[in-house]
């Protein structure tokens, strides 16, 4: 099978910008137009100088190259303004469409390639680096293309006058251009790395400011703020050193580039003396060779946003062109909500972790993983809810392979519970009512209740309009979870996951919990990863999982005589409670 070939930086940006070409096909012409209204001052006074020294003396011939100076003038402040509009209207539009598609993406790919990459990463590209292809869009596309077209018709007719002159008129061209690729070398290496250490010092910063709270409780300021600032001052100093290293070919380019007249005064001078240059081209000449230099050195300028745009393209191309999980539009028709686990192997990378697991879990029943940390519990449960693909085996929820099951419809079927779920920063009625839109304020009060966390919700300063705050930050850790709870219970699904669920709770908050669970999972397929052993006594079948297989299924009853793991967890459970 051929492999499919990544698209280049500017076929991405095509792409981008395609839907609205018109709007940039209109925003370079009225540039192109605007560079040139920028030119004609030049002509105006050339021909006015032209004139003062052929005798002209007709006032109202002068008045009117200096009308045809200021209608160049306003013609380039006009059109200019009017085509850098086009330009950001469409690049704006481009902007809002691609962090769109970013977030669209990250809910088709795995679980696991969102949970494995930093949020920080997520946040640098769709904000910073998406916001960076503002400057070669809305600027590079219009202003870069005019200020090298203009200038390029002008040489022309230079060459048309005389073409001595205009070659003489370039010659500081290739010797600025040396300059400037001197300045450019390792440029891509140089700002791969720049971006690098930038993204170390946004982590190192969001860690600190999140673990500020840990920081000050076990005294590590010192410490964390020093880990801060070392990653600022290596961003600031890196930057530095890179500017010192080209500030000295960057002076010599745009310092040798306008220098036009070094080889146009003395050559013309010549050619004029011997009569092969008349006095007016001459003058012409010198005039519009100094307005050719002006418009390229805009154009230069640029080409540091060209420069980079390939490494901002490529991470945000990177998020884009990540494999998907693959699901069919049409409904599935499921005879129940029986779950059936054939032989499924899964690995993190290339370190396997579940091998070969086989379990069946009846609809209707209760079922609970239990077993040591990082031997697989929570990574069934996340198969079993599609966060990621098997590498291999089967799973079906009646009868059909989740595979086969659009994401939409399997969301409907399961709730999972995790436990670190997020709550947004609205207000609590809203974050329960996210388990269903449609419900009304009585029924997600009945589901908080229900779940045990209406008293703590009615003691908030306003009730369940009191904000939850970023991530939950205004609430403790066990309120989070219980609101969670709540929105869970709201969706109503024939399905649900707790996933350490009631890890926040104290063990008064959990029975209670617990017994609301019961009555509201009556007729559901519940699935329960438990640390409270005590919790999960009366769940029709204890899975014991070690080092990612299955050792044993049975009842609490039968796992006591039959499995030696299962007797060491309760000891050590029992004797966790009995100390406190």
């Amino acid at each position: 099978m051929k492999e499919e070939k990544t698209p280049g930086t500017f076929a991405r940006l095509k792409e981008y910008a395609g839907p609205h070409k018109k709007e940039y096909a209109v925003s370079v012409l009225l540039a192109i137009l605007g560079v040139a209204g920028q030119m004609v001052p030049y002509f105006a006074v050339s021909r006015i100088i032209v004139g003062l020294l052929e005798g002209q003396r007709d006032f109202s011939w002068y008045l009117g190259w200096c009308g045809v100076a200021a209608a160049g003038f306003l013609a380039k402040v006009l059109l200019h303004n009017i085509s850098t509009t086009f330009s950001h209207k469409a690049t704006f539009a481009v902007i809002s469409e691609v962090r769109r598609r970013i977030a669209q993406k990250l809910t088709r790919v795995p679980m696991g390639y969102v949970l494995e990459t930093p949020s920080g990463k997520f946040k640098n590209t769709m904000v910073e680096k998406v916001d960076s292809i503002e400057p070669t869009l809305a600027h590079v596309l219009p202003e870069m293309t005019s200020n090298l077209l203009v200038p390029l018709a002008i040489i022309g007719y230079l060459f048309v006058l005389d073409w001595r002159m205009a070659l003489i008129s370039l010659i500081t061209l290739p010797v600025g251009a040396l300059c400037y690729v001197a300045m450019m070398k390792d440029y891509p290496k140089r700002f791969a790395e720049y971006v690098r250490v930038g993204q170390h010092m946004n982590a190192t910063a969001v860690e600190y400011i999140n673990g500020i709270e840990v920081i000050k409780a076990f005294g590590q300021s010192a410490t964390s703020y020093k880990k801060f600032s070392d990653a600022v001052h290596k961003n600031a100093t890196y930057g530095l050193d890179w500017m010192k290293d080209v500030q000295t070919y960057f002076t010599m380019a745009i310092g040798i580039w306008p220098a036009v007249l070094i080889g146009v005064l003395p050559l013309g001078c010549v050619l004029y003396s011997g009569g092969s240059l008349s006095g007016p081209d001459f003058i012409t000449v010198m005039i519009l060779a100094l307005g050719i230099i002006a418009p390229l050195l805009s154009a230069m300028y640029y080409t540091d946003d060209l420069a980079k745009i390939g490494i901002i393209v490529g991470e945000i191309g990177a998020i884009l062109d990540e494999p998907e999980q693959v699901r069919p539009e049409k409904p599935a028709k499921l005879n129940g909500t029986d779950i059936e686990l054939s032989g499924v192997t899964f690995g993190y990378g290339e370190t396997e972790i579940l091998h070969g697991v086989s379990l069946s879990i009846p609809s209707g029943t209760v079922t609970a993983l239990v077993g040591p940390s990082g031997g697989g519990k929570s990574t069934i449960a996340k198969l079993i809810a599609s966060f990621w693909d098997a590498n291999g085996g089967s799973i079906t929820i009646g009868g059909v392979d989740v595979q086969n099951i659009p994401a939409e419809q399997l969301m409907d079927t399961i709730a999972y519970v995790a436990q670190d779920n997020f709550l947004f920063d609205q207000s609590v009625m809203e974050n329960i009512r996210m388990g269903r839109p449609s419900a009304t304020d009585a029924e997600v009060i009945a589901a908080a209740k229900a779940a045990g966390c209406h008293e703590f919700i009615q003691a908030l300063e306003k009730g369940y309009q009191t904000v939850a705050g970023g991530a939950g930050g205004h609430l403790s850790g066990g309120e989070r979870q219980r609101i969670t709870i709540a929105r869970a219970m709201l969706k109503d699904a024939p399905i649900v996951i707790l996933d350490e669920a009631t890890a926040y709770t104290d063990p008064e908050n959990e029975a209670t919990i617990q017994k609301a669970v019961a009555k509201l999972v009556q007729g559901k397929t519940l699935i329960v990863i438990a640390h409270r052993l005590s919790t999960i006594t009366d769940s029709d079948q204890i899975v014991v999982i070690q080092s990612g297989r299955i050792s044993s299924v049975g009842t609490h009853e039968q796992l006591l005589t039959s499995d030696s793991l299962y007797q060491q967890l309760w000891q050590a459970h029992i004797s966790a409670k009995d100390a406190l």
